[in-house]
């Protein structure tokens, strides 16, 4: 794995502009989607010399109820991802190579271990829809949705920028948003490691044993 150390203020400016446009015009989340293989030569994470704040959203979980995330998630190793249910391709691409690493580790790290799935389009993504689309990959996921301004201001201080949906000229509704991963610390609670878009299952399943404990991958 990558352990290229970058200077905050180069990642946060490099993270801002990793942005991915999804569109969709059915309507619905997709069909299933099939997982990557890694390439033993590309290198997918990056070790972060100052690690970012957990940030402080206070939304709603697929359950209708407050979750608090720094309180939530304190001590626990935690993934989280900024995306919609509606996207077609990276963020159900995401989510499920997450899912299947989550499977090979044993029960008792599976338990340990909080994805975290913040919807950039809370207009559709309601704690149900939210709640539907997440079964589907992974019941233990936690779906949170609410104000899009709080949620962009969240993802924002995490270098990750997302912008308001809106419709392309085709008519098809489209989410801009980055599509980094941030592994945060059980031990500091700090987002220590990113992931880009194109981490595969293999990274993951190498990476997680790692990130349960707080461990460098």
């Amino acid at each position: 794995m990558r352990k290229n150390k970058f200077a905050a203020a180069a990642l946060l400016a490099a993270a801002t502009l990793t942005l991915s446009a999804c569109g969709s015009g059915s309507g619905d989340g997709g069909s299933p989607v099939a997982v990557v293989s890694a390439d033993a030569t590309r290198q997918a994470a990056t070790v972060l010399d100052q690690p970012f704040d957990k940030p402080g959203l206070v939304l709603t979980d697929t359950h209708g109820k407050k979750y608090d995330l720094r309180k939530e998630t304190a001590g626990r190793p935690t993934l989280i991802y900024f995306g919609y249910t509606h996207c077609p391709d990276i963020c159900p691409l995401t989510m499920n190579n997450i899912a299947v690493a989550k499977k090979a580790l044993p029960a008792a790290e599976q338990a340990k271990l909080r994805v975290v799935f913040v919807t950039t389009d809370p207009q559709r993504d309601t704690p149900a829809e939210l709640g539907k689309w997440l079964k589907g990959i992974d019941p233990q996921f936690i779906g949170l949705t609410g104000d899009f301004t709080a949620v962009q201001a969240g993802a924002r201080t995490l270098g990750i920028s997302i912008e308001p949906t809106s419709k392309d000229k085709n008519g098809k509704t489209v989410s801009v948003h980055g599509t980094q991963v941030i592994a945060f610390s059980p031990k500091t609670d700090g987002g220590y490691v990113l992931y880009g878009q194109d981490a595969t299952v293999d990274d993951y399943t190498k990476d997680l044993p790692k990130l349960i404990k707080g461990a460098k991958p």
